[in-house]
């Protein structure tokens, strides 16, 4: 941060009597509660290290670490008495005593924006070390921060800062948020969106290599032709032979190269009746694998869209959870999941993924689809019936993310999976429902 700020948003600071309430709501970021409402978020990225507001602020974890114990204990509801710039540089300075303590019990609250040593450190009425967020040792800086030793002063910068007024602190507090967020969520979307383009050139190089139905009914007849020759000239194949001499019915000689020996003419005819029999399953089927490729190029496509047009990085961390390592647990590639706060939401990427979910989901589990038109099926996992109505739409919202592309606002019906009758494959009947509008322009 620049000192310039700095000296800005100690004045704003200054205004306040009281921290309400401090803890951590991720590694590097504290927050403090002054006066009961006024939350500011400061961010301790080594290098990076910021001043924050915005209006809510999700707590990744809990922290019990010793440096998060002390910093409850010492000043969740305590009175602030001074608030500086300790030496007039980058380092914010509260002086603090708790308002329920017996005896007055002075602690302050050194927050330092120095770069690599960013730091945020609790310290006593002497100086002294109670914790810190990190610990700092003589091999890696003159200024040991470590519990129990007094801490040395930062040396004054050797030059002059340059003057960058603020119109509005509280605006510009509001304003580092926005800029940071912006930038993390464009470079996660860049992230993302490569790692999916990744996977749809896969898709699309395996759709491209499918053989066509007639090249594949032809290779069955070969192979069966082949089959039937060696039948017809058992007399004159030796055994571990890897060429083939086969007189045709026709009266000419078909050569054929053998990729290893077999025993007996038999096992070679079993061979050859073998591949073609695969190549006419092949060629029987291939309209289901060129269907099951086609939808999940269109599932990718959709989800890259998703993935640009997100908003922001929650709505990113929804689209890619953290996978639990299981082994025993197969991975669908039909389906989709996500966790929406804890709530599993599966979502089918094609025809068959849609069935499957139908088949699997219980009585109690949310169905959703879109109303009167064709659509991804989306189940939110539950055993209670009181469901959120944010985690019901939310999962709305991807249903229609991913069915289709154009902005607009859709209607969106969900119900008990008890309530859907299955009729053919993925089409379904359903009475008792309830609509949501979905509106994609926002």
């Amino acid at each position: 941060m620049k000192l310039s700020h700095l000296q800005q948003i100690i004045k704003y600071l200054q205004r306040f009597s009281k921290i309400s309430a401090i803890y951590r709501v991720s590694d590097t970021i504290v927050k403090v509660v002054f006066d009961k409402s006024d939350a500011l978020y400061f961010n301790m990225q080594r290098s990076n290290s910021s001043m924050f507001k915005c209006e809510t602020y999700p707590r990744s974890k809990v922290y019990n670490a010793p440096f998060d114990v002390i910093l409850a204990k010492r000043f969740n509801r305590s009175n602030i008495l001074d608030i500086e710039l300790l030496n007039n540089d980058k380092i914010i300075r509260i002086k603090t005593s708790l308002a329920s303590a017996y005896k007055e019990e002075i602690t302050y609250l050194q927050i330092e924006f120095t770069g690599k040593y960013t730091n945020v450190i609790i310290l006593d009425a002497e100086n002294v070390v109670l914790e810190a967020l990190r610990h700092v040792d003589l091999f890696s800086s003159f200024r040991e921060v470590r519990v129990g030793q007094k801490l040395l002063d930062v040396p004054p910068a050797p030059f002059v800062a340059k003057e960058y007024p603020l119109e509005d602190v509280e605006s510009f507090l509001y304003e580092v948020y926005a800029k940071e967020q912006n930038a993390k969520l464009d470079n996660l979307k860049k992230q993302k969106v490569a790692l999916l383009g990744k996977k749809l050139k896969k898709l699309k190089k395996l759709y491209d290599k499918l053989d066509s139905q007639e090249s594949l009914e032809k290779e069955a007849q070969k192979y069966e032709h082949y089959g039937n020759l060696v039948l017809s000239n058992v007399a004159t194949i030796e055994p571990y032979c890897t060429k083939l001499s086969l007189n045709d019915y026709d009266g000419s000689v078909v050569e054929v190269v053998l990729s290893k020996g077999y025993p007996t003419p038999f096992s070679i005819s079993e061979m050859f009746f073998s591949k073609s029999k695969k190549a006419k399953q092949r060629a029987k089927h291939l309209h289901i694998e060129e269907e099951s490729l086609r939808s999940k190029i269109e599932h990718m496509k959709l989800f890259i869209h998703t993935v640009q047009e997100a908003k922001d990085i929650a709505k990113i961390a929804l689209l890619f959870p953290k996978r639990v390592q299981n082994k025993k647990i197969k991975h669908n590639d039909s389906i989709e999941v996500f966790w929406i706060e804890g709530y599993k939401v599966q979502l089918g990427k094609n025809e068959k993924g849609n069935v499957e979910l139908l088949k699997n989901a219980r009585a109690k589990d949310i169905w959703i689809h879109m109303k009167e038109r064709p659509s991804a099926h989306v189940i939110i996992t539950t055993d209670k019936q009181n469901l959120p109505q944010n985690i019901i739409m939310a999962a709305a919202r991807l249903c229609v993310d991913f069915t289709t592309t154009v902005k607009d606002r859709y209607l969106v019906d969900y119900t008990p999976r008890r309530e859907v009758s299955i009729q053919n494959g993925a089409n379904v009947l359903y009475n008792k429902y309830k609509t949501i509008e979905v509106d994609t322009r926002e």
